[in-house]
């Protein structure tokens, strides 16, 4: 019998049809001496239906802490005894942040807000540092701003922010283990609203919160229902005082298995390493995500943990001869 690599050379690599459900279980179970197999068959399939570009992103936090809800993964609610407390950006600050992004080589530069939703204080606060930074800089200004309205989408919309970043976490099961203060479903009706305004969607979650890989496979196979422009894929880094915070770092070999899967699930999506992939995989395990259909990255820090210096992902990226996006491939 034909095994789901092999099945996958034909409708993913050769007809670029994502894998169902029930495949992408099976690339998720498949066992450690084929994890090398899955992940050259994954960088094929990036190679043939992203090519060999790699998109940098720097991310900065306009407002940090202090969040409402209760996301069990997350420092930045203010229900937990996490350390980290509510701060503002000012603008001057998030122009800098921008400029610094920019020298880089990236071409995107997300503005993120620990929040429900945007309130009318955070939407001026938006439009005043979208007009800075385009003044300013020559990149394209992403937002992450938690759950929108009609309203808000078509603001962001005329502001210029080109893509918008909501993610769903976990699987629709599964979530109500990670956040009570809102539904599965509330995330989903913001991200319809973006795709339907024109804005790109910028769609994940984070691997290993305590899911079962059957569970992970249907996470994979709702992102793809979706179907994202990018989906940043986060390795839980368990975080003090929040509810998950006590959780294991996740296997190395099962981060890899998640990377191969998820391509073979969105073959045409940007997948993008995000948080948790230092302590998940270090140096060796980042390499073999870029070689395993992985097709962009955050550089630098992430919102409240530490990142690989910007400098090492970049030449990573020299010496595995992937080059940069450039900003005006992404207009």
């Amino acid at each position: 019998m034909a095994s789901i690599l092999d099945h996958a050379r034909i409708t993913v690599l050769e007809q670029g049809v994502g894998l169902t459900q029930a495949g992408i279980l099976e690339v998720l179970q498949l066992p450690d001496d084929e994890i090398e197999a899955a992940l050259q068959l994954a960088h094929e399939v990036r190679m043939r239906w992203c090519g060999p570009e790699v998109e940098v992103e720097g991310i900065v936090s306009l407002k940090t802490g202090g969040c409402p809800e209760d996301c069990h993964f997350c420092s930045q609610s203010g229900l937990f005894s996490s350390p980290v407390r509510s701060v503002w950006l000012d603008i001057p600050s998030l122009v800098e942040a921008a400029k610094q992004t920019a020298a880089t080589g990236a071409s995107e530069f997300c503005i993120v807000a620990a929040v429900r939703g945007p309130d009318a204080k955070l939407m001026k606060q938006m439009r005043d540092g979208v007009a800075a930074i385009k003044a300013a800089v020559d990149i394209n200004v992403a937002a992450s701003l938690g759950m929108l309205t009609q309203e808000q989408v078509d603001d962001l919309v005329s502001m210029g922010v080109h893509r918008y970043n909501h993610n769903l976490e976990t699987c629709q099961s599964y979530f109500p283990n990670v956040v009570s203060t809102h539904t599965w479903e509330e995330r989903w009706t913001t991200l319809k609203m973006v795709r339907e305004s024109g804005m790109e969607v910028c769609c994940g979650g984070i691997i290993g919160l305590g899911e079962t890989l059957e569970q992970r496979a249907e996470f994979a196979a709702q992102l793809a229902q979706l179907q994202p422009h990018e989906v940043p894929l986060n390795f839980l880094n368990p975080r003090p005082g929040t509810p998950l915070g006590d959780r294991p770092v996740m296997d190395p070999k099962d981060a890899l298995r998640a990377i191969a899967a998820f391509r073979l699930a969105l073959p045409k999506t940007i997948l993008r390493y995000a948080g948790g992939r230092e302590i998940t995989l270090g140096d060796l395990g980042t390499r073999d995500g870029l070689l395993g259909g992985i097709n962009a990255v955050i550089v630098g820090n992430y919102l409240t943990t530490l990142g690989r210096p910007a400098t090492a992902d970049l030449e990573l990226l020299q010496e595995l001869k992937m080059p940069v996006k450039a900003l005006s491939a992404t207009l």
